[in-house]
């Protein structure tokens, strides 16, 4: 069985994760990212199954759960959940690579746990709540409710800081983009 190190970005949603990971695939080509797997709905036209996550039902899901195919799985959500499976990290290890992650903060910390020496794990935090309220809000794709509940999420995610490895505060992509580059790029020489 092929192994490799496992890189874990977490934040609350809206904090930049995202933007952060994909700028570093473009930068490592010994990445690969890993695909979660998830119930929700795709947003808009531009999500792929397969490419931005395993859009599963429900019913998909609970079986993988029963099979035990899953390093972690929850929900996130009510309804939603996500999960990490153990077939798409064994797939990117045959190719060589080393898994990067964009999840949330609990599953990141259940991956953290599970990798333990071979894992970066990464908190990304805005500089305040307002911040992170703006930019979901710019998303255009939360209603009121699902902005409050991922904001009162958020609150509570954010007490989990000091349980990852480091912290980046995304108060500037390009500083953060310098900063996730040097804490890659120095644990993968590692």
């Amino acid at each position: 069985m092929a192994t490799g190190k496992a890189i874990i970005f977490s934040a609350p949603s809206g904090s930049g994760k995202t933007t952060i990971v994909r700028h570093l695939l473009g930068k490592f080509p010994e990445l690969g990212f890993s695909i979660s797997a998830s119930t929700r709905d795709k947003r808009g036209r531009t999500e792929q199954h397969g490419k931005d996550y395993y859009f599963l039902s429900p019913e998909e899901f609970k079986k993988k759960i029963d099979e035990d195919a899953f390093i972690e799985w929850e929900e996130v959500y009510e309804g939603n959940f996500y999960g990490t499976l153990k077939e798409e990290i064994q797939r990117l290890w045959n190719e060589g690579k080393h898994v990067i992650f964009d999840v949330d903060v609990k599953g990141g910390l259940n991956l953290k746990k599970y990798f333990g020496d071979r894992a970066l794990a990464i908190f990304v935090k805005v500089p305040s709540m307002d911040i992170l309220k703006d930019r979901l809000k710019d998303r255009g794709t939360e209603s009121e409710e699902s902005l409050s509940r991922r904001l009162y999420k958020a609150k509570f995610e954010m007490s989990f800081e000091d349980k990852f490895d480091v912290t980046i505060v995304n108060d500037s992509m390009d500083k953060s983009f310098a900063e996730a580059e040097k804490l890659v790029g120095e644990f993968l020489s590692k």
